[in-house]
């Protein structure tokens, strides 16, 4: 009976150190105060219409959704073969090849990015926009290879090979056969590597530059030099998107399609 009160106080705290943080925000977001206070003086929306009348942080959140959205269907472009290819084939080097697709995750983010940095930016002098969605891509790559390569591993290849015993090619075997098996997967893929495209700094902050930035690095900016709730309603409305957008995928799809 002991050890069940401390398992269950031990919970309480864990979820307390979770959510304590995300309750604060909330409730600062509605503060009256030009400063960030809690408890709040009161209650305002005014700072939500900050956001919303704010050219700087509307800017920012279009290039995040673009750089966002182009980088994990390139990356799903790229992933799924090399997903594919690993799953099904072996081949000398395999190791090696895996190592160095997922070297992104192993490296650490500001070791990555001033990497990136000196090649892109320095050496090859490419566009910041373009620099920001070749650095993106590089970093979500190995989430979209994971999670393809475990939809794979429990497919059986011997329905492929049954449907190409019957006269159809290779390419129209993965897009009819393999590829509706692993929808799940990719659709998993998608929301996963796009959740860390849109919110990744390490990166971004060595990429981008004057004119161009994304919403985390202006959001960190802003931060630097004013005080006021801002960020807080800024957070809150990220967070109603992310439940939105996975109330939507579960109305569509159900959290029940991405197990199977």
């Amino acid at each position: 009976m002991k050890h069940n009160k401390f398992l269950t106080i031990f919970t309480v705290c864990v979820y307390i150190f979770l959510f304590a943080p995300v309750v604060i925000i909330i409730m600062t977001a509605f503060g009256p105060d030009e400063v960030i206070a809690f408890p709040p003086n009161g209650f305002s929306t005014k700072w939500f219409y900050n956001i919303f009348t704010s050219d700087m942080f509307m800017k920012t959140f279009k290039i995040s959704i673009q750089i966002s959205v182009l980088a994990t269907i390139i990356a799903l472009i790229l992933g799924i073969p090399a997903a594919y290819s690993m799953s099904r084939f072996d081949f000398k080097g395999k190791n090696i090849i895996k190592n160095i697709f997922f070297s992104s995750v192993i490296v650490p983010g500001i070791v990555f990015g001033f990497s990136l940095f000196n090649f892109i930016i320095i050496k090859w002098r490419l566009p910041i926009y373009s620099s920001l969605l070749i650095g993106h891509t590089i970093v979500i790559l190995p989430y979209i290879i994971r999670v393809i390569a475990s939809s794979l591993e429990g497919f059986d290849y011997s329905i492929e090979e049954a449907a190409v015993s019957l006269g159809a090619s290779r390419p129209k075997t993965f897009f009819l056969v393999v590829f509706p098996n692993i929808t799940s997967g990719v659709i998993a893929a998608f929301m996963l590597a796009f959740i860390n495209s849109f919110n990744n700094v390490p990166i971004s902050i060595f990429l981008t530059g004057p004119g161009v930035s994304t919403l985390p690095i202006k959001m960190m900016s802003y931060v630097e030099y004013y005080y006021d709730p801002t960020i807080s309603a800024l957070s809150v409305t990220l967070m109603i998107m992310t439940i939105g957008i996975m109330f939507i995928v579960e109305r569509t799809l159900g959290l029940s399609y991405f197990s199977k």
